[in-house]
């Protein structure tokens, strides 16, 4: 049988106020409208420590694409506000569909600091917050009061399970290549793993490199994708000027799996290793997170060597996608001509498909 009925499935790009293509909204996903009716693109710009800012942030989210941040890159809730609340002028002032902000909790963070980010966040009455490295459960009574949606970044089934058990609206799926902590699993597997299981609001992440493989996320059943690696290498990001010309002479040859760094498996650029003066090969064993943070983190009294996230830089493998030093208005116009083709291909590769 031809398959023109599955090609009609495929959502035709339409166009938003200034001429940009965009995915098609009437494509079957499990967000909220209130959210997907303000998207450019079915993406999340990955949180990244030491990288994400206000700036970036701002710059994303007014391009249709919702922008993640880590809470503690803002080093204390009183800068914290400072960051949110520009970022929510520039959304009133924008004439353009505005995505939300989704900070990024750190679970295992002192209580002291994690109770005054959820603080700020009640304040601001975000829309998402993705919570990473531990139980969720404690923080989603109060967002859900302000009904904001609490997404949990996961590796494994076990860890989707015990996000779901703890009232999550949403599940991040940490995958194999994803660039700072990382997961183990395939991501077209895992997709398909959780999928058997769970219906809701589902992310992936991990070797998402361009608009193609951001449509082969949705294909696999997943509602959003996440990038980093080439958001860094943005004008707007935090990052300093040699790390982004690193990213942009690597390659996927270049990416390091450590357990070294930070007691988590976690993808580092080998050349900022060697640069550091430590050896790749060491960094791959496995150590405690107590031990890696006595290493090699910028808060520890002890540090006397390179700090992770700052003088040691992380990419993931879609680092080879990294050709230039873009602004944000320009890599989301370039992911979305990506996006675009790859549905167009798909298209043409289903007209030629038949099924006896």
């Amino acid at each position: 049988m031809n398959l023109g009925c599955l090609i009609r499935n495929i959502p035709e790009p339409c166009w938003d106020a200034l001429g940009a293509r965009v995915f098609n909204k009437g494509f079957t996903m499990t967000l909220p409208a209130s959210i997907t009716a303000r998207l450019r693109l079915p993406l999340m710009v990955a949180p990244m420590l030491h990288v994400s800012g206000p700036e970036l942030i701002s710059r994303t989210c007014g391009h249709g694409v919702i922008g993640a941040f880590p809470t503690v890159n803002a080093r204390s809730a009183e800068e914290l506000d400072a960051w949110l609340t520009p970022i929510a002028d520039d959304a009133n002032r924008s004439d353009t569909p505005f995505a939300p902000v989704c900070p990024n909790i750190i679970m295992r963070s002192r209580p002291d600091l994690l109770a005054s980010d959820l603080a700020v966040l009640v304040k601001h009455r975000v829309e998402m917050v993705l919570a990473s490295v531990g139980s969720p459960k404690e923080i989603i009574g109060p967002l859900h009061d302000i009904g904001c949606m609490v997404f949990a970044d996961v590796a494994s089934i076990r860890h989707a399970e015990k996000a779901l058990e703890a009232g999550v609206d949403g599940l991040v799926l940490l995958s194999a290549g994803a660039g700072g902590q990382t997961g183990w699993a395939n991501g077209m597997a895992l997709t398909r793993a959780v999928r058997a299981m769970y219906d809701g609001p589902l992310a992936l992440a991990g070797g998402i490199s361009d608009g193609a493989a951001l449509w082969s996320a949705q294909v696999l059943g997943c509602d959003l994708g996440l990038m980093g690696t080439r958001f860094i290498a943005t004008a707007e990001s935090l990052a300093v000027d040699a790390y982004k010309a690193m990213l942009v002479e690597s390659s996927i040859d270049d990416v390091a799996l450590t357990r070294g760094v930070s007691g988590l498996d976690a993808s580092f650029l080998r050349p900022s290793i060697i640069a550091c003066g430590l050896d790749p090969e060491e960094l791959a064993k496995p150590v405690s997170a107590e031990r890696a943070r006595e290493l090699f983190s910028a808060y520890s009294t002890q540090m006397r060597g390179p700090k992770r996230w700052v003088d040691l830089w992380s990419a993931g493998h879609t680092v080879s996608s990294v050709q230039a030093i873009p602004t944000v208005t320009e890599l989301v116009r370039a992911i979305s001509e990506e996006y675009e083709a790859a549905q167009k291909s798909t298209r043409r590769q289903l007209a030629r498909a038949e099924i006896p």
